[in-house]
Protein backbone atom coordinates (compact mmCIF):
# COMPACT_ATOMS: atom_id res chain seq x y z
CA UNK A 1 0.00 0.00 0.00
CA UNK A 2 1.61 3.12 -1.19
CA UNK A 3 0.89 6.67 1.21
CA UNK A 4 -2.03 8.16 -0.64
CA UNK A 5 -3.73 4.53 0.09
CA UNK A 6 -2.48 4.74 3.39
CA UNK A 7 -3.47 8.85 4.05
CA UNK A 8 -6.88 7.49 1.75
CA UNK A 9 -7.83 4.69 4.50
CA UNK A 10 -6.88 6.52 7.11
CA UNK A 11 -9.16 9.40 6.22
CA UNK A 12 -12.02 6.84 5.98
CA UNK A 13 -11.56 4.83 8.95
CA UNK A 14 -11.51 7.59 11.43
CA UNK A 15 -14.37 9.60 9.39
CA UNK A 16 -16.22 6.00 9.07
CA UNK A 17 -16.73 6.68 5.35
CA UNK A 18 -17.37 3.81 2.74
CA UNK A 19 -15.24 3.25 -0.25
CA UNK A 20 -17.62 5.09 -2.44
CA UNK A 21 -16.98 8.36 -0.79
CA UNK A 22 -14.51 10.82 -2.30
CA UNK A 23 -12.12 11.61 0.69
CA UNK A 24 -10.59 14.08 -1.72
CA UNK A 25 -13.31 16.27 -1.07
CA UNK A 26 -13.26 16.15 3.41
CA UNK A 27 -12.91 19.27 4.96
CA UNK A 28 -13.31 20.14 8.57
CA UNK A 29 -16.29 19.80 9.90
CA UNK A 30 -17.54 18.81 6.29
CA UNK A 31 -18.85 15.45 7.38
CA UNK A 32 -20.47 14.76 10.47
CA UNK A 33 -17.48 12.22 12.11
CA UNK A 34 -15.04 14.94 11.36
CA UNK A 35 -15.34 17.32 14.46
CA UNK A 36 -13.24 18.19 16.91
CA UNK A 37 -13.02 14.11 18.56
CA UNK A 38 -12.59 12.88 14.91
CA UNK A 39 -10.15 15.11 13.77
CA UNK A 40 -7.59 13.95 17.20
CA UNK A 41 -8.33 10.20 16.28
CA UNK A 42 -7.09 11.49 12.73
CA UNK A 43 -4.53 12.79 14.00
CA UNK A 44 -3.70 9.73 16.12
CA UNK A 45 -3.83 7.33 13.57
CA UNK A 46 -1.77 9.71 10.97
CA UNK A 47 1.12 9.72 13.54
CA UNK A 48 0.69 5.77 14.31
CA UNK A 49 0.83 5.14 10.51
CA UNK A 50 3.51 7.14 9.36
CA UNK A 51 5.45 6.68 12.65
CA UNK A 52 5.90 10.86 12.79
CA UNK A 53 4.90 13.15 15.79
CA UNK A 54 2.97 15.99 14.57
CA UNK A 55 3.40 19.81 15.95
CA UNK A 56 0.52 21.73 17.71
CA UNK A 57 0.10 24.40 14.98
CA UNK A 58 -0.30 21.76 12.59
CA UNK A 59 -2.89 19.79 14.11
CA UNK A 60 -4.91 22.57 14.45
CA UNK A 61 -4.40 23.86 10.47
CA UNK A 62 -5.08 20.43 9.09
CA UNK A 63 -8.68 21.72 7.86
CA UNK A 64 -9.08 19.70 4.77
CA UNK A 65 -7.55 16.36 2.66
CA UNK A 66 -5.47 18.69 1.00
CA UNK A 67 -4.27 20.92 3.45
CA UNK A 68 -3.42 17.50 5.46
CA UNK A 69 -1.21 16.53 2.39
CA UNK A 70 0.73 19.32 2.24
CA UNK A 71 0.89 19.43 6.34
CA UNK A 72 2.38 15.84 5.98
CA UNK A 73 5.19 16.67 3.42
CA UNK A 74 6.33 18.76 6.12
CA UNK A 75 7.20 15.40 7.86
CA UNK A 76 8.93 13.85 4.61
CA UNK A 77 6.13 11.67 3.74
CA UNK A 78 5.49 11.79 -0.32
CA UNK A 79 2.06 11.29 -2.02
Amino acid sequence: MNNTEKYDQIMRDAFELDEAFDVTTLVYQGVEKWDSVGHMTMVAMLEDTFDIMMDTDDIIDFSSYEKGKEILAKYDIEF
